[in-house]
Parts: C-alpha cells; sequence; structure tokens
C-alpha cells in the first residue's frame, strides 16, 4: 500500500513538473521527496518520515551546483537545462560533464559521512551541535572549519576540504534544530553564523522555559523569549537531571535534563521530537543555511575550483610516479612520448585529461609532487626530468609511490616506472593501509630484469637477477591494488604502456578480478552488460595457457595473437586481450591453465558502478554511523554501506565479499535505505583477502535493460587487531606541534606488537613507540607528536599512518589520518566594495546601447584583494590599483551591453573572506541617479534608471523554498495516514 501511494504520488508529481508549475523551486521540492525515503544520519539515522542530514546536505550542494553550472553555461553562451529529476547522475550530464557522476557521488558521500561522523565522535560537545546555549563557540567551530575548507581548496587539498565541510554542515544545521531561531519566526537563515566579524546578539540570559504539559511541548518556551528575540537552545545531559534554573532541555529519550523543570525538550530533530511540529520548517531553514555557506565558499574559491571540490572534473587522472636514476632515460623518454599522445589525441574532448600528477624519486630524494590542470606544464615538468646518479640498485620508490597515494584523487591509476627494487620496503604495510583507503590501482613497469644495464654511465654492471628477485614486493602491492606488476624490456616497453590508454579514464569498471598463487588450472566466468564498452581482459603469467569463450561460443587460444574473438598483445608477462566481436553481451568464459601464478582481470567502461565503505552504525542520542578508517574486524559482524552510480534504475540484488585467491563468495541480503544506498551486514569475513562484488539490475524504459556485474578492484582484510585514535585530529598550526593518543587492542592472543608511525611530508615525529605489549584480548594506549614546519603553507595537509602489526607479522591494522595545516586567521573582515558611478544609455535596441559602472575595493588592514571577478553579468572587467591616503584600492571598471543589465562583483581576500556588489540598470526610462558611494572631489553621472539591488559583505542568496515545505509536509501527512 505504502509503495503503491509512493508510486502514484511521485507520477502526480512528475506530471506537474512536466507542465511546468512548479518552475525552478520543483528542483528542491523533488529533491527533498526523492530523497525523503533516507534512512541515514542525522536529525535521525533511520527514518522514512523525517528529514535527515544526508537530505539537507545532498539537496543543498545539488541546488548549488545547479547554480554553479546554469552561471558557467551562461558566461560561455551555452544553453543549460537542469534535468527534471535531479541526481548526481543527471545533473553531471546537465553540467556537461558526464563522466563526473562517479566522482560527484562520491563526493557528497564523503561530506555526508563526515557530517555523520559529528555525531559519533563529538556526541556530548555542546558546542558541536548548539546545545547548552553554546551559541558562540558553536559559530567559532563554524568560522574556523570553513577557513580550514577554503585554504585546503586553494592548496588543492580537496580530501581534507570535504571533510572538514561534512564536520562544519553538521554544527550549522543543528543550529537550526536544536534552537528556538524558528520558534521566533524566522524563516531566513542566520547569517551571523558564518561571519566571523558579525556578533551572536541577544542571547538569553534568563529563564527561557516552563514545563511540558503531557506530550505537548509546542508552547514551552517562555512568550517573552521569542517576542524578544532572545537567543536559547536546550540544555542536554546524558547522565544527570542538572541544567540552569529556567532553561529549556534539548528533550528526548537520553536526556536526562528534560525531567527536571522545566520538564520536556525544544528539539525539532524529527517529527516527534518535542518541537517536531516545527521539524520540516528547521529543516527547510537548515537547507538555506547550508546553501549560504556554500555560496560562500564558492565565491571565495571561484565556480571552477568549487566544481573540482564537488569532484567534477576529476575524472581522466594520469598519474607517474618515475625513477630518476641513471639507466632509466629510456623509460622517462617513453613516458613523455605516451603523455603527449594521449594529451594531444585527446584535446578538447571529453575523453581530455582532467588531471596530470608526476612523483619523481631517486635515492635519498623523491619528489616534489607535481599536480596541475595545464597540460603543457605537465609537459614542461615532464622534460625536465633527467636520469642521473645511481650506484646502488635499490631506489625510494615506496616513498614515491606514498607520496602520489595522498596527493591523488581517490580511485586514481597510478603507475610506477623503475628498474629496481624499494629500499624503503619498511613502508609496504603504509602503501597496503593507503592502498586500501584510497582505493587507488598501482601497476608497476618493470624494466630490469632483462636489460642488463648499468644504474649509471660508465658505473659497475650489475649481475643478471630473476624477475621474481625485482618483483617480490611489486608483485604484493599491484595485487592488492588490482593494478599489474608487468615486466618487460626497456625496448620493449613501448608496446606494454597502451594499458595507460586503456585505463586513463574515470568510467573504468572492473568486471572480475583474481589472482592464484599458487597456480591452478580453473574456469572464470563473468557476465557483460549492455552499458560495457571496450572491455578488455588483462592476465598476467609468465607462460599462461587460456582460452577465452564469448556468450555466442566464439573462442580463442592464448597461441592466437589474432582470432575469431579479437586481438591478443603479448609482452614480457602482461597479456592483454580486446575482444572486438559486435555481439559482447552476455556470460563469458576464461579457462586457464598455468603451472606459474597469475592474475586475471576484466575491465571496461560504463556509466555503472558502485562505491563501498565498511562502517559502524552507533546507536544513542544520536544515532550515526562512522566510515572505518582502517581493516574491518575479524570474527565478527561487518556492516557495509554500498551506493550504486548509474541512476536510480540501478539496483543490486547480490552484494558478496568474494575470497580473492578462490573465489568462495560470502553472500547476504541486502538491505535498501535510499534510492541509490545499501547497506550489507555479514556475520563473518573472509580469512584473508576479499573483494566486494555487486550483481544486480538494469531497468530503464530508455536504455537496454538485465543483468550487471561489478567487482571491486582494491584487496580487502579483516583483521583482529584495532587502531584507534582517541581524539579528534583537528587542524595542525604551522611551526607547532600536536599530540594525538591512539589505542591498540586485539581480540585475538597477545604479546609484543610492533608499532610503526608514518606521513607523507617528512614531518618530525617524536613520542612514537617501536612496540606495545598487550594481553590477550586486551589494549594499550600510546601516543604520537607530529611537528609541522614554520614555513609549511596554509592549507597543506599531512596523511599520518599508525599501523601495529602482531607478534610474527601475522596481522596488521592501521589508522589513517588527514591533517590540515592551517594558519590562524587574524583577518576575519571582508573587504569593501563601493559602487562610485554608474552610467547607462539603455534605449532602443538593447544589442546597440551599453552601460558601465566604477566601483573601489579595498580592504583596509586586511590581508590584501585577491581577486575581483564577475559572478553575475556578461560585461567586460578591468582593474589596477592605487595607493590612497597609504590604503590599496583597486578600482574596478565594469562595462556590458545593455541586454545584460545586470552586474555582481564578488571580491576575496587572501585569508578567504568574501565580499559584494551589485547594480541593476533598467532600459525604460531615462533619469538621474546618485552613486551609492561617492569618495572626495569625485563627480558621477547615471543615465537610465539605476536601481540598487543589494551591497552586501558575503554570499547572502536564501533561496525562499515554500513550495518545498508544502510538499514535504504533505508527504510525511499522507505517510502518516497510511500508517493508521
Amino acid at each position: 500500500m505504502v509503495c503503491h501511494c509512493l508510486s502514484l504520488f511521485l507520477q502526480i508529481f512528475l506530471q506537474i513538473m512536466t507542465m511546468g508549475l512548479l518552475a525552478r523551486t520543483s528542483i528542491t521540492l523533488f529533491l527533498m521527496v526523492f530523497l525523503l525515503k533516507s534512512q541515514t544520519l542525522a536529525f535521525k539515522l533511520f527514518s522514512f518520515r523525517s528529514v535527515t542530514h544526508e537530505i539537507i546536505t545532498r539537496v543543498a550542494i545539488l541546488e548549488t551546483t545547479i547554480g554553479v553550472c546554469r552561471d558557467q553555461a551562461l558566461r560561455e553562451g551555452r544553453d543549460f537545462v537542469p534535468p527534471r529529476i535531479v541526481t548526481e547522475e543527471s545533473l553531471a550530464a546537465a553540467c556537461s560533464s558526464p563522466l563526473s557522476a562517479k566522482g560527484f557521488k562520491r563526493s557528497i558521500k564523503k561530506i555526508v559521512g563526515r557530517n555523520a561522523w559529528v555525531d559519533v565522535r563529538h556526541v556530548f560537545s555542546a558546542k558541536h551541535h548548539f546545545d547548552d546555549e553554546s551559541f558562540l563557540r558553536g559559530r567559532d567551530l563554524i568560522t574556523k572549519g570553513v577557513f580550514t575548507v577554503k585554504a585546503s581548496v586553494k592548496q588543492q587539498r580537496y580530501e581534507c576540504a570535504r571533510e572538514k565541510l561534512g564536520e562544519v554542515l553538521h554544527t550549522l544545521q543543528d543550529f537550526y534544530s536544536h534552537s528556538n531561531w524558528r520558534e521566533m519566526g524566522n524563516r531566513r537563515p542566520y547569517s551571523n553564523l558564518i561571519k566571523p566579524s558579525s556578533p551572536i546578539e541577544n542571547i538569553a540570559d534568563s529563564a527561557t522555559c516552563r514545563s511540558c504539559i503531557g506530550n505537548n511541548c509546542s508552547g514551552n518556551i517562555l512568550e517573552q523569549i521569542n517576542t524578544q528575540r532572545k537567543l536559547t537552545s536546550g540544555y542536554f545531559n546524558l547522565v544527570s537531571s542538572n541544567k540552569p534554573e529556567g532553561k529549556c532541555s534539548h528533550g528526548g529519550f537520553f536526556d536526562r535534563s528534560s525531567g527536571r523543570d522545566p520538564k520536556g525538550g525544544i528539539n525539532k530533530d524529527d517529527v516527534d521530537a518535542s518541537h517536531g511540529y516545527l521539524h520540516i520548517e528547521a529543516a527547510g531553514t537548515a537547507i538555506g543555511a547550508t546553501k549560504e555557506l556554500l555560496e560562500d565558499i564558492r565565491a571565495a574559491a571561484g565556480d571552477s575550483e568549487f566544481l573540482r571540490l564537488m569532484g567534477f572534473t576529476q575524472t581522466s587522472v594520469l598519474c607517474f610516479v618515475i625513477d630518476t636514476t641513471g639507466s632509466m632515460s629510456d623509460d622517462i623518454a617513453e613516458v613523455r612520448r605516451v603523455t603527449s599522445s594521449i594529451i594531444e589525441s585527446r584535446k578538447g574532448t571529453s575523453k581530455q585529461p582532467s588531471e596530470y600528477i608526476l612523483v619523481p624519486f631517486n635515492d635519498p630524494d623523491y619528489g616534489p609532487l607535481t599536480r596541475t590542470t595545464d597540460p603543457e606544464l605537465f609537459k614542461s615538468k615532464m622534460g625536465e626530468l633527467q636520469a642521473h646518479d645511481g650506484g646502488d640498485a635499490p631506489e625510494m620508490s615506496l616513498s614515491g609511490l606514498q607520496l602520489a597515494l595522498t596527493g591523488s584523487p581517490p580511485q586514481t591509476e597510478i603507475f610506477v616506472f623503475t628498474d629496481a627494487e624499494a629500499k624503503d620496503k619498511w613502508l609496504k604495510s603504509t602503501i597496503l593501509a593507503l592502498i586500501e583507503r584510497t582505493k587507488s590501482s598501482v601497476t608497476f613497469m618493470l624494466t630490469n630484469a632483462f636489460s642488463g644495464r648499468s644504474r649509471i654511465s660508465g658505473g659497475p654492471q650489475f649481475s643478471s637477477r630473476s624477475s621474481n628477485h625485482l618483483i617480490g614486493i611489486y608483485q604484493e602491492l599491484a595485487q592488492a591494488s588490482g593494478g599489474q606488476a608487468i615486466e618487460v624490456t626497456k625496448a620493449t616497453l613501448p608496446q606494454a604502456t597502451s594499458i595507460i590508454v586503456d585505463t586513463s579514464s574515470s568510467s573504468l569498471v572492473t568486471v572480475l578480478q583474481a589472482v592464484r598463487n599458487p597456480a591452478k588450472a580453473e574456469n572464470f566466468t563473468f557476465f557483460v552488460d549492455s552499458s560495457l564498452q571496450n572491455l578488455t581482459i588483462y592476465i598476467t603469467c609468465n607462460s599462461p595457457n587460456y582460452i577465452i569463450t564469448s556468450p555466442t561460443g566464439v573462442s580463442q587460444r592464448s597461441s592466437e595473437l589474432s582470432g575469431a574473438l579479437g586481438t591478443i598483445n603479448k609482452v614480457g608477462n602482461f597479456h592483454a586481450v580486446h575482444p572486438n566481436i559486435s555481439d559482447q553481451t552476455g556470460e563469458w568464459l576464461i579457462s586457464i591453465d598455468s603451472t606459474q601464478p597469475y592474475t586475471v582481470k576484466v575491465v571496461g567502461k560504463s556509466g555503472i558502478d558502485f562505491l563501498f565503505e565498511f562502517i559502524e552504525i552507533v546507536d544513542g542520542p544520536h544515532p550515526s554511523y562512522a566510515v572505518l578508517k582502517s581493516r574491518p574486524k575479524a570474527n565478527s559482524n561487518v556492516t557495509l554501506m554500498v551506493t550504486m552510480v548509474g541512476g536510480e534504475g540501478v539496483r543490486p540484488t547480490e552484494i558478496a565479499l568474494v575470497e580473492t585467491a578462490t573465489s568462495k563468495s560470502y553472500n547476504v541480503t541486502v538491505e535498501n535505505f535510499e534510492s541509490d544506498q545499501f547497506i550489507a551486514t555479514f556475520p563473518s569475513v573472509p580469512a584473508g583477502e576479499f573483494q566486494v562484488r555487486v550483481v544486480g539490475e538494469i531497468s530503464s524504459t530508455r536504455a537496454s535493460t538485465g543483468p550487471f556485474q561489478r567487482q571491486t578492484s582494491t584487496q580487502l582484510r579483516a583483521s583482529s587487531v584495532t587502531v584507534t585514535v582517541q581524539s579528534d585530529a583537528g587542524t595542525l598550526e604551522p611551526g607547532r606541534s600536536l599530540t594525538l593518543p591512539f589505542t591498540v587492542s586485539t581480540s585475538g592472543s597477545g604479546g609484543v606488537f610492533n608499532i610503526s608511525v608514518s606521513n607523507d611530508r617528512s614531518f618530525q615525529m617524536t613520542d612514537v613507540p617501536s612496540s606495545l605489549t598487550l594481553e590477550t584480548g586486551g589494549s594499550v594506549n600510546g601516543t604520537v607528536t607530529l611537528t609541522a614546519p614554520g614555513n609549511t603553507p596554509s592549507g597543506t595537509d599531512v596523511t599520518l599512518t599508525i599501523e601495529a602489526e602482531a607478534p610474527g607479522a601475522t596481522d596488521f591494522n592501521y589508522a589513517v589520518l588527514r591533517i590540515s595545516v592551517v594558519t590562524p586567521v587574524t583577518d576575519i573582515t571582508p573587504p569593501v566594495c563601493e559602487i562610485v558611478s554608474v552610467n547607462a544609455n539603455c534605449s532602443g535596441n538593447c544589442s546597440l546601447s551599453w552601460w558601465d559602472l566604477s566601483a573601489n575595493i579595498t580592504d583596509r588592514n586586511g590581508s590584501g584583494i585577491q581577486r575581483v571577478e564577475v559572478s553575475q553579468g556578461l560585461g567586460t572587467l578591468n582593474t589596477s590599483t592605487v595607493l590612497d591616503g597609504g590604503v590599496n584600492v583597486t578600482l574596478v571598471f565594469y562595462a556590458a551591453s545593455c541586454c545584460s543589465p545586470q552586474v555582481e562583483l564578488v571580491v576575496v581576500d587572501s585569508a578567504g573572506n568574501v565580499g559584494s556588489c551589485s547594480r541593476s540598470v533598467t532600459v525604460e526610462v531615462s533619469t538621474t541617479t546618485s552613486p551609492t558611494s561617492t569618495p572626495a572631489n569625485t563627480t558621477t553621472t547615471t543615465t537610465a534608471t539605476a536601481s540598487l539591488d543589494t551591497v552586501t559583505n558575503g554570499a547572502e542568496r536564501h533561496p525562499s523554498l515554500p513550495v518545498f515545505l508544502w510538499f514535504t509536509v504533505g508527504f510525511i501527512s499522507l505517510y502518516q495516514f497510511m500508517q493508521l
């Protein structure tokens, strides 16, 4: 009954949207309904009837992104048509970046997951939830957090920025549920919460509540508190009933203070809360506040960087880690050739790489990491690489790889070129931890085994070494990441680099992956769906014999390089099979027989994929979940959250954990808790390495339907060891130290556990224990103190990995933390934009008429003007700087056609403070008006009507949501009626 009514309700709504009756407001409206089935996070974790933090955050991000894409299209002279049904996939397509859908969805999940984390780590912290009238401390958290986000984006450290943004949004959103802002009749957000230079005014200094009568708490706030506009929030206490005399309580089952006079509560966390009758209204205001904060970050970062923060344009990443010792000149030349070929062949297309990353390594040096969106700069950096030095074979390859893993976007394909062993083998566990956390794939191009060349010109010749001697650790890391360890000669390297062209796409998906070590004969089956293109089969083995059979029965043996099925490229131990038959949909078979260990990987390009995280669900006052930053626990229930990518018609029917070495699967029931999110709880997990596999159905009226199969590339493992950081890492100031306590525990045998701590910035670390002794089933505490150099740029992040290894190296686990290094911000005042003059002659044909504007921009004693740009308007902007009375003044001149009669100037200072001013002109009347602000000895005239729309010091865009509020209330009322 419920499902039928919901379907009917949505059909009616879609018809209304098709009729165009709701216009732009329908976007928010539909997003709310589309996400209202969510059962995650915020005000409540599992809630069909209430609006959650996840819904609030996703709606705000999607609507803000619509605005960014619309404005970009307008500036570029393109049409922008918002999707009828707004999802990450449909919006990415509307924004002319369909390949960004997975990155967009991943970024939102990161922000939402960190939002949820606040309810786990800071559940009793009043300032994180605006409880106990902690308005000043809560606002301080928000504003400092926003400065951290802006500094991180400035340094292109987007993962840290997303995490901090999620934390900030939780606190901001809770203000509207936990305070009396909505009870005072306010519908717009309280902008002072994101403006550190503005005061938080009129905090209640007396009694605020009376006791509730029964379950009705709608009138428990004293009338004079709301009429006098005094700000209050509920007090929360889990262990006692203590609270200040006469103060309101938060309310709810876990709040013991609500049992003491004045009894009851005022929170609006869900529709059943003490003030649940205002839940929908509070959620609507929270969406507006979230959008206001996002607009402020957008203005500070610029549209392009804001989209990158949201995961756009990080679609195809070229990432190379290159050995630059003496014998690597041929390898470096080949990487230059491949890079230039990819850049030139894809220039101006949707397949053009969106980011380029380079990490050189030698001995003892490695780095620095170069990360750029400019292909010419990247080619220039590649051109600067020179093979030099060497003499001893091992090099700092893992240190270079560590930089690439922490400096690249998640799920990047990383290619390592070397002809030497790893000198820094102690980093192996760290690399494994980073591979598991980033889910990036690492492929090693190994050219040493057959070359017999000197490491430096004129240096000693190395004796011939077996490939196993070189490949050992690289093979293990490649298999763990789902990459390849490719052994070739320097002469045949160009044949192997074709894999770079094949895999440099964000739409690459894995259909099957398996490792057999020791080797055995086996049959592998996999299903190719209709969305899959560029099907490729990789087999890594020294001498495999295999037969590949298509769904229609077409077969080809490994000895046939060109056959009925397609082509096979062989180089060294690497085989790449490219089927070219027209009908590829259906079940395939690979029969392989080998006496040598081998790997099999089947990939293709498709918009259908999945994201996953292991999570811990936490009950309590604010039920929530935390994304695990380590391996899941062995011998216990494990919960997996899967998010489908590809649209609403993509649904899993099976989620399984698959043993990498045997393909044995552990299947459980799939629970749907949102339109595209699913939970699978496993009573046990494989003892060895495993991967996640999703099998499902595609249903669409516009595309082919049928089953699909996807599998993760990354190998995972459970552990009986747990590493937990006890406190929030927070931020680290340049020149200062941060002490992090951590706990190592075990559910297995005790003994001496080796402790290893590393970071990717080579920051100084002290107080690190080399080992800890644990009893069976026990735990022990340790600390690490990290110090950032005084010259560390603000916005840098450092990735800290804490590892604990069980006795005999039988097991290990880790905790991975990203910590922002941020210089304290002293400039909290936004720059001032003063319009000096407006001249307009907008009559007749607007395309033949022009108007212009002059403005003075100052930052007084602030950090200085960093950027002035047009956020609205299609004219031209010119700026210059003069010194006036010891103050730098930026002179702005803007000119536009009268067909573009509006302009908004956004001004950003070096601290990230945002100011703006705007003006519009009309074409019907010609009059004379005075300027907004006229400095001394300045004459201005304005022709035509010039009306001041807004002059603000910050991004203040508060959308009205009346239709959305009505619809959500009606939807919830309908649901409640159906429960009777």
